[in-house]
């Protein structure tokens, strides 16, 4: 990525930059301990398949846009609850490995959070069922306890596997303190017009952006559409993102799409819409103008489904660099 220009709000408001002192990217979530089957199809009730492949890993929405986040350069904390078992071993682990910062607490009443993942062999394409333990009892106390960590921070990331009131809260803390906010609404749930007006930057790939707006989004005309009914519920800027076609960005002054990026064969999809948001965070962190900040993300996330696994996938911001590198020099 470039020389970030000067901060601007992506929201159209007068928001404050990143700023010196400012603690990098706090992204609320859960960590989930990842178990994925790769099969031909998923089975009917009742029925029992052959699976191709076995592997378990780490995931979890927070936990994987954090260690996208450190791995595409940003300083990123992870705030969420362990269990003291084997899957929260894993989650230190992972974080370590990456570069994440943990802002966390552990338990001995639940366990950490995990996830069966379906991978359909032939186009990598999946489906997932989320039991996130004792990170469901993340609520607004355990944000407000974090509340100098998360008005502190330079943008501040949470997606839906959390509890919507902590996700609220931390929305709230967030942008009393001048945080820029970010939303990833998924798993895609009901949210209210103060919710969505906390909202600097919301983030839903087609399906979320349907059911939020109850508009069809199958063409770039509906995602614009779709974008502008967001816009005008209250959030600041709408992110959609649109598998192959890229992501579209629109704020009250511009909406434009940037491609895709073809990095090579698809692998597995199911950590691209995470990379997508790690990355997006660190370059508006970083002070990137909206154009630069998606195609940084859209880069990052067409790295990431070149490759199995959910964290594992992640690129690395040398990676993220040169891929930008190419893209500009080749023809248009």
């Amino acid at each position: 990525m470039a020389a970030p220009a000067p901060p601007e709000s992506a929201g159209g408001g007068a928001r404050r930059g990143p700023g010196t002192g400012r603690r990098g990217i706090v992204v609320l979530g859960v960590f989930n301990a990842d178990t994925t089957y790769r099969a031909a199809r998923l089975p009917r009730l009742g029925e029992t398949i052959l699976g191709e492949r076995f592997a378990l890993g780490p995931g979890g929405k927070g936990s994987n846009q954090a260690v996208a986040a450190a791995r595409a350069g940003g300083s990123a904390h992870i705030l969420t609850r362990l269990g003291r078992d084997t899957f929260g071993a894993l989650a230190k682990a992972t974080w370590a490995e990456a570069g994440v910062i943990p802002e966390i607490t552990e338990h001995d009443e639940g366990h950490t959070g995990a996830a069966f993942i379906f991978v359909e062999d032939a186009t990598g394409d999946n489906a997932i069922i989320v039991a996130p333990g004792i990170a469901a009892t993340l609520d607004a106390a355990a944000l407000a306890a974090r509340a100098e960590l998360v008005g502190g921070a330079a943008v501040f990331l949470t997606q839906l596997e959390t509890p919507l009131a902590a996700a609220r809260a931390g929305l709230e803390i967030a942008r009393a303190g001048g945080a820029r906010t970010i939303l990833n609404p998924a798993p895609v749930a009901e949210l209210d017009d103060a919710l969505l007006a906390l909202c600097d930057v919301i983030t839903p790939n087609e399906t979320e952006a349907s059911a939020l707006t109850g508009l069809p989004v199958s063409t770039l005309e509906d995602a614009e559409r779709a974008a502008a009914a967001l816009l005008a519920r209250g959030v600041g800027a709408a992110v959609l993102t649109l598998g192959a076609r890229g992501a579209l960005y629109r704020d009250a002054g511009r909406c434009l799409h940037v491609p895709a990026f073809d990095a090579g064969p698809v692998v597995e999809t199911t950590g691209a819409g995470d990379a997508f948001n790690g990355a997006l965070a660190v370059a508006l962190a970083e002070g990137a103008q909206p154009e630069a900040a998606v195609r940084f993300a859209c880069v990052a996330a067409g790295l990431s489904v070149t490759r199995p696994g959910a964290a594992a996938s992640m690129p690395a911001r040398a990676e993220i660099d040169a891929a930008l590198v190419r893209g500009a020099a080749a023809p248009s």
